[in-house]
């Protein structure tokens, strides 16, 4: 009897940070597969969504498969309950529900507060926040023990943003990942003792094309003196913490906010 597919999903997984971590993920499956016996280990199937670019998902998805993992691309906005819902609909399709990488998010243009408008501000709520936490009631709903879940992992991706508060930059981002950070303190402390871990990674200045996105495209090497390291961090670096804090290794770690920003 073949054992059953535990399923990870990914938002926001067709570039950057999300891609990063799928790779990392099936990379990191492939190299235990080396180690122990097929009944040891239970295949991995992860699901990824993203917003347009389908070209670019199906390219995520094809790298994961050569590490021999199974991957699947789904079209949503995690801000539309609808579409979050038929997003799990395809995990549940596939496997069960192990693990869970809130990521997707989105920047408006750096500017003053006063010159943003309504609807900029309630896209960035919406995405960045509600979203996450539309992702995270369908994959508790599934997880929890006390509901006849196996228990599981949840990363949610916010920013040290959260922390800076980014003055005249993008301060409803920074806003919503502070909402992140304290969404990810309290189910943490609420699920803890239902088999599920909820954890933070904090990225701080990372190369990836959201600063293109906020009219800034080379904003990593104009503030990267500000960093104690010197340099912006990598999408790589960023997902191996995802990829630590989902495994086994951080089987203690729950509710933390782990800062990955070169010092800053």
């Amino acid at each position: 009897m073949s054992a059953t597919p535990l399923v990870t999903v990914i938002t926001g997984a067709s570039r950057g940070i999300g891609a990063a971590t799928a790779r990392r993920l099936a990379q990191d499956h492939n190299g235990r597969k080396t180690t122990q016996t097929k009944t040891d280990l239970n295949p991995l199937v992860i699901v990824l969504t993203y917003a347009s670019n389908q070209q670019a998902a199906e390219a995520v998805a094809a790298d994961v498969r050569t590490f021999g993992v199974d991957a699947h691309i789904v079209q949503a906005n995690v801000a539309d309950a609808g579409q979050v819902k038929d997003v799990f609909s395809v995990a549940d399709n596939v496997g069960q529900l192990s693990a869970l990488v809130n990521n997707a998010g989105v920047v408006g243009l750096i500017k003053p507060f006063a010159d943003y408008s309504v609807e900029r501000i309630a896209e960035t709520v919406n995405v960045n926040l509600t979203g996450s936490l539309l992702c995270a009631l369908e994959a508790v709903n599934r997880m929890q023990t006390d509901r006849g879940g196996a228990g599981g992992a949840i990363v949610n991706v916010s920013s040290r943003a959260a922390s800076f508060g980014s003055p005249n930059e993008f301060v409803d981002y920074a806003a919503t990942k502070g909402g992140i950070d304290s969404f990810t303190i309290g189910l943490a402390t609420e699920v803890a003792d239902k088999g599920i871990r909820v954890n933070a990674v904090r990225p701080g200045l990372i190369d990836t094309d959201i600063h293109a996105a906020a009219g800034a495209p080379n904003r990593v090497q104009e503030l990267a003196d500000r960093i104690p390291m010197k340099r912006g961090g990598t999408p790589d670096e960023i997902a191996a913490s995802i990829a630590w804090l989902l495994s086994d290794e951080a089987s203690y770690v729950t509710g933390a906010l782990l800062d990955v920003g070169g010092g800053r």
